[in-house]
């Protein structure tokens, strides 16, 4: 991004803050890195503590976001670090959270990709492998190409899979990550009006085809737009409805939508868990005239015909229990068609199989870790973080962001026989996309409730939360989160 457009970007981002009432020097403390690197959750840029003496192998499996960051800060905080990554891709710490901005048209792809090389730690080793067998009771991880690597501490930071290959009629059969070999959907997603931002060439294919539904809108046909959000859960829960505002305001900026039916299918019975943000994402469906079904999976595609099979779920009254004095409630479930000239699928997530299916694994597939430490409920020597973690929520850049600092520090104080005293507390932040000028702010944490960082209403939608997003988060990634800085 030009240091120049930045620059200007974050002037106005002061200038509207002190509209506001936030005096410069608070908006400095909340906008960290002299005012260039905005936050990704609350708080700013902070230093690693004083380093420790406590020596051991550590072993972080996944070179992401989170990855890179505990590893960079782990080697600010250790006397003499002994730090290895296992991480096959090439481009892993490119920014995800870009992606939608790629889907509506606001960045190209090369805005959001970069080099895992450019970023990784000096004196960490990289092994530009696979891990594919986990064996914590000996502290072995074997790779790809046929080493087995031996540790003292495992970080489990590896992200998720889209399994597009849970839908019945696309013919895909390999689940697929956000950045890399996309072999097992590129013939399917992106053509016949299907599209997914979460993966980048298929944020690349949304935008083409959006352009085509906006243009068969323009030109009188009467459209309808499609948008699902799975049965899983996923990695950044508000982009599915991200793209069906950036595909609103590009109607609307075509002047166009008068011809187009834009209706969101998720599985759950909400817009939002905390309920301040569903009021506020309802009462802005309603003034967009976008609509919803609510309960809607979608198990099955027809792409030469355009149909997309949801099923639909509900709970009915069951049998009279006198001792309980309550009706029992039976699941009922139907499939619904629903035809489709654009449909964004939100595919189903996962941990990768080797995970899954291994002992630090878990029923769900998620590592299974105390929520408050990230350590792992069976190994103490294993820590997780970000996608991969089983943990209520947190599958986002914001969470990562909290949670890396949590384990770099409970890791060294294993290392030191210490006790654990650093907590997550569940800070999650949604920065919701509403129009191509603004922006919903969404922070929370596991209390349910709205956490925002800053004095001003957290349901409103505001242009300097756009300005926030559009040039302020990347770089507080690339030069605050990556090098465990922020």
């Amino acid at each position: 991004m030009d240091k120049k457009i930045l620059e200007e970007g974050i002037e106005q981002i002061d200038a509207i803050l002190k509209e506001e009432g936030i005096s410069r020097r608070d908006a400095m403390k909340m906008f960290g890195l002299g005012g260039a690197a905005m936050m990704m959750g609350s708080g700013v840029v902070t230093e690693a503590k004083a380093s420790s003496s406590a020596k051991g192998k550590i072993l972080i499996v996944g070179g992401g976001l989170s990855g890179i960051a505990a590893a960079s800060l782990l080697m600010r905080s250790l006397d003499e670090p002994n730090i290895t990554i296992i991480e096959p891709n090439e481009k892993s710490v490119s920014y995800q959270p870009g992606q939608t901005l790629v889907g509506g048209g606001v960045w190209e792809d090369s805005d959001t990709e970069y080099m895992t090389a450019d970023f990784m730690p000096d004196g960490v080793m990289w092994i530009k492998e696979k891990a594919v067998e986990f064996d914590p009771d000996n502290n072995v991880v074997k790779t790809s190409g046929g080493q087995s690597i031996s540790y003292d501490f495992m970080i489990i930071a590896a992200g998720l899979k889209l399994d597009f290959a849970q839908i019945e009629g696309l013919g895909i059969t390999d689940s697929i990550t956000s950045r890399g070999d996309d072999s097992a959907v590129k013939d399917v997603i992106g053509k016949n009006g299907i599209c997914s931002i979460y993966f980048a060439n298929g944020a690349t294919n949304t935008w083409k085809l959006m352009q085509e539904f906006i243009e068969k809108a323009k030109n009188g046909q009467k459209v309808q737009g499609v948008f699902t959000h799975p049965s899983t859960p996923i990695k950044c829960g508000g982009a599915p409805k991200k793209i069906m505002y950036l595909t609103d305001a590009r109607l609307r900026e075509a002047d166009a939508r008068d011809n187009a039916e834009l209706t969101f299918y998720p599985n759950g019975g909400k817009m939002f868990g905390v309920p301040e943000y569903h009021e506020a994402i309802v009462k802005q469906f309603e003034a967009r005239d976008m609509k919803w079904n609510y309960n809607h999976n979608l198990i099955g595609v027809d792409p030469q015909a355009k149909i997309a099979t949801f099923y639909k779920h509900w709970l009915e009254k069951g049998e009279y229990d006198d001792i309980l004095e309550e009706y029992s409630m039976v699941a009922r479930g139907e499939k619904v068609e629903v035809p489709y000239d654009f449909l964004h699928i939100t595919p189903p997530m996962k941990a990768a199989e080797e995970i899954a299916n291994s002992p630090i694994g878990s029923d769900q597939g998620w590592v299974p870790v105390v929520k408050e430490t990230m350590q792992h409920v069976k190994y103490p020597n294993v820590f997780a973080l970000g996608d991969i973690a089983a943990v209520p929520m947190g599958k986002t850049g914001g969470s990562a962001r909290k949670q890396y600092k949590v384990v770099v520090e409970n890791l060294i104080s294993v290392m030191e026989g210490k006790e654990l005293t650093a907590e997550y507390g569940g800070y999650t932040v949604c920065p919701l996309i509403t129009s191509l000028s603004t922006v919903m702010l969404a922070e929370f944490d596991w209390s349910g409730k709205p956490t925002p960082s800053f004095p001003l209403d957290p349901t409103q939608e505001r242009w300097i939360w756009w300005l926030l997003k559009v040039y302020a988060l990347k770089p507080m990634t690339q030069y605050g989160m990556l090098p465990g800085r922020a």
